[in-house]
């Protein structure tokens, strides 16, 4: 009997938008060569808003000088989406896996991130009947989850943000994921909960997207993974 596949998930911390970036592309490029399994880097990022391929005019209205006088960077990506904002308290989850459908690859991120929510009384829903500016994960009309991927000879990078315990003020101040007037929530918006969420949420996402990935999570160190990748590590 063949075993189930791992998934390596490695917990990160705090990363700058762009250390991690490079950390992705050389996982990525290990991935591609079947150097290593598939990889989970779980982790949070300093004040960002990034730009996806669809990202348009307008989603910026303040002008960018005006959102870095705020203390937030602006990164272009080459993910999918438009413009959305990363910072201390959103759970980021990057997984660099192998696909072979990209739209069925986004749905299932999405059910692991309903799973993990309704073990914490939150009951979400995706709405990817209402077409793409709808990817991401919903409790009622809020949005409490996003998703933007970009695939590179059949390996993933980029993938999911929750809002756990995150300063929510960033995405009004912008168009968030390109639609006017979303109103986003977080965890303990929705659970009336205190700060000090993200640790036990943190280990149910990587549960859940494990799961549905069908592969066995498998905790590693960045120091194992980099060795993996044949780099030096990031600090």
């Amino acid at each position: 009997m063949s075993r189930t596949p791992e998934l390596w998930v490695c917990h990160l911390g705090t990363v700058e938008y762009r250390e991690a970036l490079a950390l992705q592309e050389r996982v990525r490029a290990a991935r591609q060569r079947d150097d290593l399994p598939d990889v989970l880097l779980m982790l949070e990022h300093w004040p960002v808003y990034t730009r996806g391929r669809r990202s348009g005019p307008g989603e910026l209205p303040m002008g960018e000088d005006w959102y870095r006088m705020q203390g937030i960077d602006i990164v272009e990506t080459d993910r999918g989406g438009k413009v959305t904002y990363h910072g201390p308290g959103q759970l980021v989850g990057y997984p660099i896996v192998r696909i072979d459908d990209v739209v069925a690859y986004v749905r299932t991120l999405e059910r692991a991130l309903v799973a993990a929510l309704s073990e914490e009384g939150v009951a979400a829903r995706a709405r990817a009947e209402e077409g793409p500016d709808y990817t991401g994960v919903w409790v009622g009309d809020r949005k409490i989850a996003s998703i933007g991927v970009h695939v590179a000879r059949g390996v993933t990078t980029h993938g999911l943000a929750i809002n756990i315990e995150n300063d929510l003020q960033p995405f009004g101040w912008i168009v968030p994921c390109g639609l006017d007037g979303v109103q986003m929530t977080s965890l303990i918006k929705e659970t009336g909960r205190l700060t000090g969420q993200m640790k036990c949420f943190r280990r149910r996402a990587a549960f859940q997207v494990a799961q549905a990935l069908g592969r066995r999570q498998r905790l590693v160190s960045l120091e194992r993974l980099e060795a993996a990748c044949g780099a030096l590590a990031v600090h």
